[in-house]
């Protein structure tokens, strides 16, 4: 879910979870400013995800939240950490308040965290913040790592592709993003294709309507996976 820098018209709505122990939860939308991901586009994610790597006590960053969607989606099928990052003052208090209905839920699990932070994406991944925050939890022994699991990025259609590419290599460098990351990249169709940083890889594209689901992922671990099941295959 993202906001987006143009408008075409207001969209005052509630959206749901559609999978996992949340299911059917309300996920209210601001009056104006969003173009939500559908959920056709969603499930196709997701299910892309399980067929990867699942999403069992994943370490999730939601980039460019909008109204946390992607994130609490994945924290509904088995993501025990959220990280929702919304430079919106009003979309973030909705994440906000999401988050806090969804700890009072019951099926909310001892060791599950979630919060939100309102910054810039590109800002908050270029000025090492994720990495300190992670660097935090990995000391606490809440992590296996200091990368991300998951990472969404659903930036508005207008956002250059340059910009793009250098939030791409800022995640890398800083170690946001490491061997074991899946990043999913949500843009426009229309979009120019993303160069991944040295040593990371277009693992998959997908085009939904107008809308352009980028998997990208370490080429080692891309590799890995590929003898792995050349392997089984045997």
């Amino acid at each position: 879910m993202r906001l987006r820098s143009f408008r075409r018209g207001g969209h005052n709505g509630v959206m749901h979870v559609i999978s996992g122990r949340f299911k059917g939860v309300a996920l209210t939308t601001p009056k104006t400013g969003t173009r939500p991901t559908t959920d056709r586009t969603k499930e196709a994610i997701f299910s892309h995800l399980d067929s990867w790597q699942g999403l069992d006590d994943a370490r999730v960053l939601d980039l460019f939240a909008g109204t946390g969607a992607l994130g609490i989606e994945a924290l509904s099928r088995g993501a025990r950490e959220l990280v929702a990052v919304e430079s919106s003052a009003p979309a973030a208090a909705l994440i906000a308040k999401t988050l806090t209905a969804l700890q009072r839920n019951r099926s909310w699990e001892r060791g599950m965290t979630a919060r939100v932070i309102r910054a810039r994406a590109e800002k908050y991944v270029a000025s090492g913040a994720a990495r300190s925050a992670s660097n935090a939890d990995a000391a606490g022994g809440s992590a296996k790592s200091a990368a991300f699991d998951v990472i969404f990025i659903d930036p508005p259609y207008a956002f250059a592709t340059e910009d793009c590419n250098q939030l791409l290599s800022d995640m890398v460098a800083h170690g946001i993003a490491g061997g074991n990351t899946t990043i999913v990249l949500e843009r426009s169709a229309r979009s120019d294709e993303p160069v991944p940083p040295e040593g990371w890889v277009l693992a998959e594209h997908r085009d939904y309507g107008e809308t352009a689901v980028w998997y990208i992922e370490s080429a080692l671990e891309t590799s890995e996976a590929s003898e792995t099941s050349g392997a089984t295959d045997e």
